[in-house]
């Protein structure tokens, strides 16, 4: 298999080394990450400035690696039509250090990256680490080492996102197929005065998640996490409401003139 990897940690994240290293048996792997931290930039791409792909090196690995002064999505955009010699055959994202659970997936770099890969016509997943105080990122390599054999053999569609996101725990309790749960903050902005008396914010927050329960008989991600389970929520690029397509046939009605 070819294995393009990308994240939005930057490509010194240990997180993106533990996944390099993970995969590695698996495949041909290249890198193309983005040269510093991007996370929470969403699917931004660069559009009023140039992008500039620098070939690095890994410490410690022998793979094609580029470091670029872009988004995400542009790194993923721009191995898959320049920087590639042959077409990925999966994209992978992470390994994240912080959740990617419920709406957080609007605002995700990692996703984005992904789902960029979605986007191109290739089968991606999105890896994280669903916590900040546990930082051993290798349960989450060792389970992605053993989940890609299994898809390749399954076959992944390739209008298909994994979002994947393995509790900070030592030892999961298992696996579980989840949709995205209802995850919003509250207490969003810090206000603060800087030294010349100019009010400024920071954007923080705490998370606050509803109690779904189950819809169709499957879980949330938000609870399967939090009840010690590796959560696989499957996403798609098509955000329509299909149900409501129906419910709204009588604005066709209005006369444009």
């Amino acid at each position: 298999m070819r294995l393009l990897i990308s994240n939005d940690d930057g490509i010194h994240a240990r997180g993106l080394r533990v996944l390099v290293d993970s995969v590695s048996t698996l495949g041909e792997v290249v890198v193309v990450a983005p040269d510093r931290e991007r996370s929470a930039t969403g699917h931004s791409i660069t559009v009023h400035r140039p992008l500039r792909a620098k070939k690095t090196r890994i410490p410690g690995f022998e793979v094609e690696s580029w470091a670029v002064d872009g988004t995400p999505a542009d790194c993923v955009k721009l191995a898959i039509e320049d920087l590639l010699a042959d077409p990925p055959d999966l994209v992978l994202s992470g390994i994240n250090l912080g959740p990617n659970l419920g709406t957080d997936v609007l605002y995700s770099g990692t996703v984005s990256a992904a789902m960029e890969g979605v986007i191109n016509g290739f089968p991606a997943v999105a890896v994280s680490l669903a916590s900040y105080c546990y930082q051993d990122f290798s349960p989450a390599g060792g389970f992605i080492r053993k989940l890609i054999p299994r898809l390749a053999q399954a076959g992944l569609p390739r209008n298909m996102l994994l979002n994947v996101n393995v509790p900070g725990t030592e030892r999961p309790l298992g696996v579980k197929i989840t949709r995205l749960g209802n995850r919003r903050y509250v207490n969003i902005f810090e206000k603060r005065t800087d030294p010349r008396g100019r009010i400024y914010y920071w954007l923080a927050g705490e998370p606050l998640e509803a109690e779904d329960g189950e819809e169709g008989g499957c879980g949330t991600d938000v609870d399967a996490v939090k009840n010690n389970y590796i959560s696989i929520t499957p996403l798609q690029l098509d955000l329509t409401d299909y149900a409501s397509i129906e419910k709204l046939k009588f604005l066709t009605d209005f006369n444009p003139g």
